[in-house]
């Protein structure tokens, strides 16, 4: 059994997405010969203030998750995305290509020296569950029937595309104190990312907020 971390890979996002944003913002006020070389950041500003943000709907990111499949089940709750998941059905871990071996995430608090006693028998589970779902490969189960068995811990890769209203959502969700702990350091690295990307979309203000109150739980601060 192998114990991977989670991660978070940006696969594409919309080239010069603030541009497209004022490009087709101003399509509504027939204002396009207000489009300067440094205008779209102010727009897209402007559009957020009032609210405006359909607009932001035009620029798309898509994003590779590896995680848990348990983080994943909270992922697609995001219904105005597409997605493209790592099958149990069709995945026999059994094959060399896996290693022959599951992989599992490791969660938030693995490394906590108060869970040690926690952390082995978590481990352990891990290993049985294994154990129990090659019995099942041995036994002429297919994977859609040995799958049964695999922990919700069992590392899955998930691909998403949403446009840029949708991922502020996420964020607004996925981010804050009251997500699950797992899924908020995946979430602020899509922020970090598309922060970099658009900055005029992924720091309005209650996206801003949540990223930077994350940011002060973390060691050292900001």
């Amino acid at each position: 059994m192998k114990i991977v971390k989670p991660s978070v890979d940006l696969l594409f996002v919309t080239p010069n997405s603030a541009q497209l944003i004022e490009s087709a913002g101003r399509t509504c006020y027939k204002s396009e010969d207000l489009i300067t070389e440094d205008s779209a950041d102010k727009f897209v500003k402007m559009i957020g203030k009032r609210g405006h943000v359909s607009v932001i709907e035009h620029a798309y990111a898509t994003f590779r998750f590896i995680t848990d499949r348990g983080i994943t089940h909270e992922i697609v709750r995001h219904r105005l995305a597409s997605y493209s998941q790592e099958s149990t059905r069709y995945c026999n871990y059994s094959k060399e290509k896996f290693g022959r071996e599951i992989s599992v995430v490791m969660p938030s608090w693995f490394r906590d020296p108060l869970l040690e006693q926690v952390r082995r028998r978590w481990v352990s589970a891990c290993t049985g569950a294994e154990a129990a779902y090659f019995d099942l490969i041995d036994s002429g189960a297919p994977p859609q029937i040995a799958r049964s068995v695999l922990p919700t811990c069992l590392k899955t890769e998930i691909v998403m595309t949403a446009n840029f209203r949708e991922w502020g959502w996420f964020l607004l969700k996925r981010l804050p104190p009251a997500a699950h702990p797992d899924i908020r350091p995946l979430a602020f690295e899509v922020w970090k990312h598309l922060v970099g990307e658009c900055a005029p979309v992924f720091e309005m203000a209650e996206i801003r907020d949540i990223a930077y109150e994350y940011i002060d739980t973390l060691e050292g601060g900001r």
